[in-house]
């Protein structure tokens, strides 16, 4: 089979995730917290004279490396709810599990600690913080008081290489390795916005899907022309 077809359908392939992607960035464009993914990818191309062990069918395509997160901050807006927390600059909430979060929607669980709104314990320097009063405050440096008495510190890390980072449903956060404690600034009644500019990806969105159908088209293409070989040849 002509080459060229793998060529193509690599493409077509690559094109398709990317898709995939700019779609379920859109649908998280509201989510607080959320981190954008984008497609990394390698090339493929041994050229004939090229010492490099291929095998014998020749092909030379591209080929899907993995997902990339972009951990760049969203804007910070304010709610007004006490519960809610942001983080001015890098770093993660850590929460029980060994799980991290940028998304600070915070409630209080059943049993009365801060939690994320999908029942997760947030952590502070002694586990999880108990918040059981009528009135709490969380300062800038992350100590939060309950009727005025200091029961816990939000604790916030971060990674030197956050490509260690496994991306989980709710805005969080896998690693087996620890961060680093790093004295972030809190800012209680304020929300981390997701980093998706929505319109932007649907111009990206719309630019893959048309260099899709052209994958498609010359795939179709080379199609044609090796069924007409056989054909001819057939004569």
């Amino acid at each position: 089979m002509n080459k060229g077809i793998y060529i193509a359908l690599s493409g077509a392939v690559l094109k398709r995730r990317n898709m995939d992607l700019f779609g379920q960035n859109i649908a998280n464009a509201n989510t607080p917290g959320y981190k954008k993914e984008r497609v990394a990818f390698k090339d493929y191309i041994v050229p004939a004279d090229n010492k490099v062990d291929v095998n014998d069918s020749g092909r030379v395509m591209a080929d899907l490396s993995k997902s990339v997160i972009d951990f760049s901050s969203g804007t910070i807006q304010r709610t007004g709810n006490g519960l809610d927390l942001a983080i001015n600059g890098e770093g993660f909430f850590t929460l029980e599990g060994g799980r991290y979060t940028r998304n600070g929607n915070f409630m209080i669980s059943s049993d009365g600690y801060l939690a994320t709104s999908n029942g997760v314990k947030v952590l502070g320097d002694g586990g999880p913080i108990a918040v059981q009063g009528s009135s709490i405050d969380i300062s800038t440096s992350g100590d939060v008081l309950v009727d005025g008495v200091l029961v816990g510190k939000v604790k916030i890390v971060n990674f030197r290489d956050t490509g260690v980072l496994k991306k989980l449903s709710g805005g969080m956060f896998a690693t087996d390795e620890a961060g680093e404690e790093v004295n972030a600034q809190v800012s209680q009644g304020f929300l981390e916005q997701s980093n998706v500019n929505a319109i932007q990806e649907m111009v990206q969105m719309l630019a893959s899907t048309r260099e899709f159908e052209s994958y498609q088209k010359i795939i179709h293409s080379f199609d044609e022309a090796a069924s007409k070989t056989i054909n001819e040849l057939g004569k």
